[in-house]
């Protein structure tokens, strides 16, 4: 079988390397603009503005904790054969807590709708209940189940990320006139979808590394 050159290798590394640049990049300036959004929210729709001033404290605490949970996250699991995993899995797991917690207080201050609240509810539970098995599975040595747990959370944390580019996507295709009926459905699909897709991958993967 003939080698593949270094020259081969980087014709194909760089462009990973470019794609990953760019998720990194639109990965931190949703973060930092979900965290600006706690205190500069003027150009919030009236839906999401009366959540601001009924939820003085609160809904800046989710915000922030919310966009620094983009950030944690992947910064934990990259670190994860570094003796900085630790560090940073407690710093993101109590910056999860703050959010999934502060999460329903938002989501049912006067709801877009219900389904919406009930959908961005769900999350903070899904989020918080992953968090939970990760943690028991590693304070018990299972580190596979461990692993699995934390992947399974990153997909639903990038439900934030999925939520702001669905978003972005009908307000520049959609009809404004069923923005409540797409803001309920967004609300369950942007966590969802990811979340069902790593779990997949997950079954797949372990399917064809499983002995015959």
């Amino acid at each position: 079988m003939k080698a593949t050159s270094p020259a081969n290798v980087a014709i194909y590394r760089w462009p990973l390397v470019l794609i990953i640049t760019i998720i990194m990049l639109f990965v931190t300036y949703t973060a930092i603009r979900a965290m600006s959004e706690a205190y500069f929210s003027d150009g919030f729709p009236e839906a999401l503005a009366i959540k601001v001033e009924l939820l003085p404290l609160i809904f800046p605490i989710h915000m922030v904790a919310g966009g620094l949970s983009l950030l944690l996250v992947p910064a934990t699991i990259y670190l994860r054969r570094t003796r900085f995993h630790k560090f940073f899995g407690r710093i993101a797991a109590a910056d999860i807590l703050v959010a999934g917690i502060t999460a329903p207080f938002v989501a049912w201050a006067v709801p877009v709708t219900i389904i919406s609240a009930a959908g961005f509810t769900a999350q903070s539970v899904a989020w918080m209940g992953l968090l939970a098995a990760g943690i028991w599975n590693i304070r018990n040595g299972r580190v596979k189940a461990h692993q699995t747990c934390m992947l399974l959370m990153a997909a639903v944390t990038s439900g934030a990320l999925f939520f702001r580019i669905f978003l972005a996507l009908w307000a520049r295709f959609g009809d404004h006139h069923y923005f409540n009926d797409f803001y309920a459905l967004n609300a369950w699909i942007a966590w969802s979808i990811p979340l069902v897709a790593v779990l997949v991958f997950h079954r797949l993967r372990e399917r064809t590394n499983s002995p015959a």
